[in-house]
């Protein structure tokens, strides 16, 4: 592999203390090239015949593509010991590090906790020390932006170099007087904000397919290109290599539209955005809007999909949230059972438990759902054949590699990486695979390529973060009085005692200076209140980022940092965390859904825009004017509405009364499912219209002329009728 030699002639070349960003394109073959790269490194000497890395390190911080790491370093050839998989407890990284085992392969969530673990052997009597003393560590990553930028990330970086940390610490404190904080407190501050920088026994080699700006700038050594990436494999090379496939190739996207009604008298005023959400909150779970996209899926799947692979091929719906995934799993299936279909099982996986405000008392989890499939057995039994469908909420879209998934249907906003990430999941080549299928019923064409574009060939990075925004963002906090410097350097006292070392009065101590910063903060108007959350959050991110890269070793900032952090989780949630509701105010007068393109998304053409760093935060909010509840259905109607005006939906109200006195018509709704029904009444339109032909003859002239205003028509009555007949006979109102 040409990115393995290239970093192991490096590594020979220059030794540790180097970071490095491999960017390869999702599915082509990033476990293998770090397998190789872990073997290669672990074994790798210097000219004068020493060690380059005393041990290897494999973190990844997602649990699926972990196992999938760990069976691929397993499958090559090794040696006992040489290999250690860390998947029962710290204190078996903490073991695997003090013996120097050559190659680790770990989650970096356990790394905080190794201090905990050393001190729970110690009481045990099984004192083990980390000698990390001349010794040099190898760090290899994956999917490096989301695991280099937090706290576990200092915590790795931390205890791998701890001793050269100690002698630093010693030496600066020696050197320095400070008499606003004790010493135990000044060591603490300093062990902190010297774990954030780059070590110079630690090399670090982060793969990812999607770099961030962030992390283009943590992993800089420079490549080819005499920037980062250090090695590339862009997603072009890829697809025209037949390594992985095009997945926007075949992509199809579909529009609602709809109109609301207001059915409340009064006319309420109502915050813009929070409305506006719940509004569109609304249409997502609404049982229409829900029950035509799955009948789109399932038809799709069955015409277009099923076949594929040998009648292997399977497909994946990303919705929006937890309680989307819930409504269309019981939608989905109860489709296929009303029409009588087979061999369409479908799997739902999302965290935790749902409640249903539309059906009180019931609770929904992964695994009820899944007639009591453990978790864990997921992968593997969607891999069987008869499971062909995996709604998913926020889980597989990242690290989830099944070469048989060949279609997506997508029901939720994406952007960005996001998008990029969640689509690749397609993108496995499988025997027999020629092409893929992408439905989206919630982007435009034009937000998928303005994601991937970036990622399609060279990754351009726009300007660097201006180093001075830190101490703008710290003057404008201390300015305002919410909290003072003594209030920092209170907690700070309290804080770098130590986690392990906090009592029950430390805790009480530093809540209660937190109470009051958060008492002053209530009293603030709600805009200044959210300025003020906006710029605390501004800091901890830009703090977070730029400690990394510039050696700070300031301690007001990295004071501040820590009272921040702790202070924003005190702090109650906007609206004081109460999700903003509107299901009662409105009602949905008419639906239609629409495909609106069909083709491929061609990433050659057009110019990517450069990745932006944190610039502009921490700015003031332009304070956000009400409306009226009525004001903003209107605007939600001119831009998602139909053809049908208010003149038009009187006369179609009309129509829908006429049709329940014709028992043909009644007794076609009773009998069939709606597709059969929308047929039928497809035959009886005209002789609807020329009924009411008086009433509005300019409707009944655009139905004998205009093709897609009668096809509107025609959905918009086949519902109405299947709906009122069915609910005044008390028949299920959504069977199919």
């Amino acid at each position: 592999l040409d990115v393995v030699r290239k970093l192991v002639t490096h590594a020979r070349t220059y030794g540790s203390g180097r970071n490095y960003l491999i960017q390869h394109s999702a599915g082509s073959g990033k476990s293998n090239s770090i397998a190789w790269l872990a073997h290669r490194l672990a074994s790798l000497h210097s000219d004068d015949d020493e060690k380059v890395f005393h041990s290897v390190i494999v973190v990844t911080d997602r649990r699926v593509l972990d196992q999938q790491l760990q069976n691929t370093i397993y499958q090559f050839e090794h040696k006992t010991g040489v290999v250690e998989k860390i998947d029962e407890n710290t204190q078996q990284l903490v073991a695997a590090l003090s013996k120097g085992t050559p190659i680790i392969i770990t989650t970096l969530q356990k790394f905080p906790f190794i201090s905990q673990a050393l001190s729970t052997l110690e009481s045990k009597g099984n004192s083990i020390k980390i000698d990390t003393a001349g010794k040099r560590f190898a760090v290899i990553v994956d999917e490096a932006h989301s695991s280099q930028s937090g706290e576990t990330a200092t915590a790795l970086r931390g205890m791998l170099n701890k001793d050269g940390i100690e002698a630093a610490i010693a030496a600066q404190l020696s050197e320095e007087e400070d008499d606003t904080l004790s010493d135990t407190a000044r060591a603490a501050i300093l062990r902190e904000s010297l774990s954030r920088i780059r070590q110079p026994n630690l090399s670090f080699f982060a793969f990812t397919a999607t770099p961030k700006f962030k992390t283009k700038a943590l992993f800089d050594e420079p490549g080819p290109s005499g920037t980062s990436p250090f090695h590339e494999y862009s997603m072009r090379q890829a697809i025209e290599e037949g390594f992985i496939m095009d997945v926007l190739q075949n992509y199809t996207t579909y529009k609602r539209f709809f109109g609301l009604i207001k059915q409340i008298e009064n006319d309420p005023e109502v915050p813009r955005k929070k409305a506006a959400k719940a509004l569109s909150r609304y249409m997502e779970l609404h049982p229409v809007n829900i029950d035509q996209v799955v009948s789109v899926i399932v038809e799709h799947f069955r015409l277009f999909v099923m076949h594929e692979l040998g009648g292997r091929a399977k497909a994946m719906v990303v919705t929006g949230s937890r309680l989307a995934a819930v409504k269309y799993k019981l939608a989905f299936d109860r489709y296929i059972k009303d029409n009588g279909y087979s061999g369409i099982r479908s799997l739902v996986a999302f965290s935790g438990s749902v409640e249903d405000p539309d059906d009180p008392g019931a609770s929904y989890t992964e695994v009820a759902m899944n007639d009591g499939l453990a978790e864990s057995e997921l992968p593997e039994t969607f891999e069987r054949d008869d499971y062909r469908v995996l709604l998913v909420a926020e889980k597989y879209q990242t690290g989830f590699d099944q070469p048989l998934l060949q279609t997506m249907y997508v029901v939720k906003r994406l952007a960005g990486v996001q998008a990029v990430q969640t689509l690749s999941r397609l993108n496995r080549m499988a025997p027999g695979k020629a092409r893929t299928f992408v439905l989206d019923f919630a982007n435009d064409e034009d937000d998928i390529y303005q994601a991937f574009k970036p990622y399609y060939e060279t990754t351009p990075v726009g300007e660097n973060a201006d180093v001075h925004q830190l101490s703008a963002l710290q003057h404008k906090l201390v300015t305002r009085a919410i909290f003072t410097p003594d209030d920092v350097n209170a907690f700070a006292e309290v804080w770098y005692k130590g986690k392990r070392e906090h009592s029950a009065t430390d805790h009480q101590v530093m809540n209660a200076l937190l109470d009051t910063v958060v008492a002053r903060f209530n009293g603030l108007e709600e805009d200044e209140r959210e300025e003020f959350r906006g710029q605390l959050t501004a800091y901890r991110n830009l703090y977070a980022f730029l400690s990394q890269i510039i050696p700070y070793q300031d301690s007001e900032l990295e004071k501040l940092y820590a009272f921040v952090r702790s202070l924003i989780t005190k702090l109650p949630p906007p609206g004081n965390g109460l999700a903003f509701v509107l299901d009662d105010e409105v009602a949905l007068r008419y639906f239609r859904l629409q495909q609106l393109t069909d083709g491929s998304i061609d990433l050659s053409k057009g110019e990517a825009y450069p990745l932006k760093g944190p610039t502009d935060v921490g700015t003031s909010r332009v304070k956000e004017e009400p409306l009226t509840l009525s004001s903003l259905v209107n605007k939600l109607n001119e831009r998602f509405g139909t053809d049908f005006t208010e003149a038009d939906q009187l006369f179609f109200d009309q129509i829908t009364a006429s049709a329940q006195l014709n028992d043909k018509i009644v007794e076609a709704a009773k009998a069939n499912n709606l597709p059969n029904f929308a047929a039928y009444l497809e035959r009886m339109l005209d002789e609807l219209f020329i009924d009411r032909m008086e009433n509005n003859d300019e409707i009944f002239s655009r139905v004998m002329t205009d093709k897609q205003f009668r096809a509107a028509a025609h959905e918009h009555l086949s519902e109405e009728i299947f709906k009122q007949v069915r609910d005044r006979h008390n028949i299920e109102l959504f069977k199919r």
